[in-house]
């Protein structure tokens, strides 16, 4: 495949996050070039012909994606639930697979689609490609650079209403759209691309009062009884490969003006990563003996919403013949460092972790977005 050669696209699944997939990928605006988005599909075909008739690409079928010999990865935006059977069956067909997180519900499943890639000698990915931009690569270049010493210990946290919610957003009831799963797997992710991969872990996990009624006057729905099946509290201790000791503390049973915290703490100074749910986040310092922590500039691309960063790295890993950066094996152990927690609740044990992967290579610093171009961001994936 020559190096200017684009690689064609589908997105199946046209919900919220779709729109931001489709308008960093299509029409001249778009900031990764390296990706022709031809078709989108999905249950509902009207959401599928408003998708595709506003972003200038065609409707088609699941069926006719599989089919389609000229598109070589698929998107998968559709809810965690359905995660499984539509990676499983785009694998199937010989297709590369993105998939917004996480990798399926069930970590049994979720190892069953590691092992079909692995074995098709296919690229799976899975989201959040976050950890890409330039507030989470700047903190891991100054971790890198001894900034803040040798690293000890790390802290993520995060507080949601779920009960307000689940009013608009019905999919975070449901098993893998909880505080954990959804929301706490950027937190994850972004401490595995800093740190390694996770050994060990233990904590709580619960789902406060699962029988619940809508509330809001303004609804259809309005005193219709409902069930929630996801974690609404999930608290945490990790050990990594490395000798890290982490906590990670997340509750959806608490107030919507989230208090985003993620924070590294070393022999000669603490780092504030900011919230790792945005490409840009603030990034301060804390050295040792100093009294105030200093906002950190940002050399690196990707501060904006960048959504799609990952399918763009995964169709230039193809390029060059690399492992993706945003890759199954990192997806795999942030998952099962999850669902560790959830097991070592029911067991009242310790759970070790028999997922592992390679730290994934950093991003080059110094780059720049030029719409409409291959622009030096852009250049940065190479």
């Amino acid at each position: 495949m020559r190096k200017e050669e684009k690689i064609k696209a589908a997105i199946v699944g046209c919900g919220m996050i779709s729109d931001i997939y489709m308008q960093n990928l299509t029409g001249p605006q778009a900031r990764f070039q390296v990706i022709d988005l031809v078709a989108c599909c999905d249950m509902r075909l009207e959401a599928a012909q408003s998708k595709a008739e506003k972003y200038g690409i065609k409707v088609m079928t699941l069926e006719e994606i599989c089919a389609d010999t000229e598109i070589q990865i698929v998107i998968n935006l559709t809810t965690p639930g359905a995660h499984y059977p539509v990676i499983k069956q785009l694998l199937n067909a010989e297709k590369n697979v993105y998939t917004e997180k996480i990798l399926s519900v069930h970590l049994k499943e979720a190892e069953e689609l590691v092992a079909l890639a692995t074995e098709k000698n296919l690229y799976l990915g899975a989201a959040p490609d976050t950890f890409l931009g330039s507030g989470i690569q700047t903190a891991r270049q100054l971790v890198d650079a001894g900034l803040i010493g040798e690293v000890t210990s790390c802290h993520a946290s995060v507080n949601r209403d779920y009960n307000l919610m689940a009013e608009k957003v019905p999919f975070v009831t449901k098993l893998g759209g909880g505080i954990g799963f959804d929301v706490g797997i950027y937190y994850m992710t972004a401490l595995l691309s800093i740190l390694g991969p996770v050994k060990t872990v233990s904590g709580f996990m619960k789902t406060n009062k699962p029988n619940r009624k809508h509330f809001l006057l303004k609804n259809d729905n309005f005193g219709e009884e409902y069930q929630v099946e996801s974690e609404n509290v999930m608290v945490g201790s990790m050990l990594f490969e490395s000798g890290v000791a982490g906590t990670i503390h997340f509750n959806s049973e608490s107030i919507m003006n989230e208090q985003a915290q993620l924070i590294l703490y070393g022999t000669q100074g603490i780092l504030f990563v900011g919230n790792p749910d945005q490409f840009g986040a603030e990034v301060k310092l804390l050295r040792n003996g100093e009294t105030e922590a200093i906002v950190v500039p940002q050399n690196h691309g990707y501060s904006e919403n960048s959504r799609g960063l990952g399918v763009a790295e995964m169709a230039w890993s193809i390029k060059a013949g690399r492992k993706n950066r945003a890759n199954k094996d990192m997806a795999l152990n942030a998952l099962e460092a999850l669902h560790g927690i959830a097991i070592s609740s029911e067991n009242g044990t310790h759970y070790e972790l028999k997922s592992t992967f390679e730290r994934p290579a950093a991003l080059p610093q110094g780059y720049v977005y030029k719409p409409g171009v291959h622009s030096d961001e852009e250049v940065a994936l190479v």
